[in-house]
């Protein structure tokens, strides 16, 4: 990350750099598309999104730019774009055309996403071709994924499912533990696992003062089940 902040400053000087998810799932382009639709919307139009969930680096997925609602998010058309695009009212892909001078194999993410980022966020546009849906949408996905998509810090464990999807009151199941649904941490006792709608709407599965991983051995693409 170091690196990509390097060339964003050097050709983007001046513009602010947040850093969302340093730790999103690794090789995991499903579980981040639904991660990275549940925040973004937080995001005022014309930010641009650098993102790089990439497994597939230097092979046949093709580099892309998606604009989505007036926000623009440049990154690998493997995926990780789909839940974005498909939560938009107003969407328009193109794959990446430009290659820089020195384009190494196994990191795209600095040479070629991050100067593409940065340009767009200097009022440029470098150039671009059409793709085909085939090549980067997954319409097989589901609106909502039933799994643990990111563990944080604490062990509390974020879902693919929106929290609107549920019926108030709604218990879910994972590892053979039965969750009922609470609005806040105070609301149940210490060391008590529950689930709640977090702050950017989606599942989240928690213990008051406490690890939900280790409690309830939560890992990432652990299934929920809902009752």
């Amino acid at each position: 990350m170091g690196q990509m902040r390097a060339v964003l400053r050097h050709n983007a000087p001046g513009s602010p750099i947040i850093d969302l998810f340093a730790d999103a799932p690794a090789y995991n382009a499903r579980a981040a598309s639904y991660l990275l639709a549940a925040y973004a919307p937080e995001f005022p139009a014309g930010t641009i999104f650098l993102c790089v969930v990439d497994p597939g680096v230097g092979g046949d997925r093709q580099p892309m730019v998606l604009q989505a609602d007036g926000r623009v998010f440049v990154g690998p058309g493997n995926g990780l774009l789909e839940l974005v695009a498909r939560q938009a009212v107003e969407i328009g892909a193109q794959a990446i055309a430009w290659r820089p001078d020195h384009l190494s194999a196994s990191f795209h993410g600095r040479d070629l996403f991050a100067p593409v980022a940065a340009a767009y966020a200097r009022g440029d546009e470098l150039a671009t071709a059409p793709i085909p849906d085939a090549d980067w949408r997954h319409p097989d996905w589901p609106d909502d994924l039933a799994e643990v998509i990111y563990l944080d810090d604490f062990g509390n464990a974020i879902t693919g499912l929106r929290a609107a999807g549920l019926t108030p009151g709604q218990a879910v199941r994972i590892n053979g533990q039965e969750l009922t649904q609470a609005r806040t941490f105070g609301a149940v006792p210490v060391g008590q696992a529950f689930w709640y709608e977090n702050a950017n709407g989606l599942v989240e599965i928690a213990v008051n003062q406490g690890s939900a991983a280790q409690q309830l051995g939560l890992t990432l693409g652990g299934t929920v089940e809902l009752l």
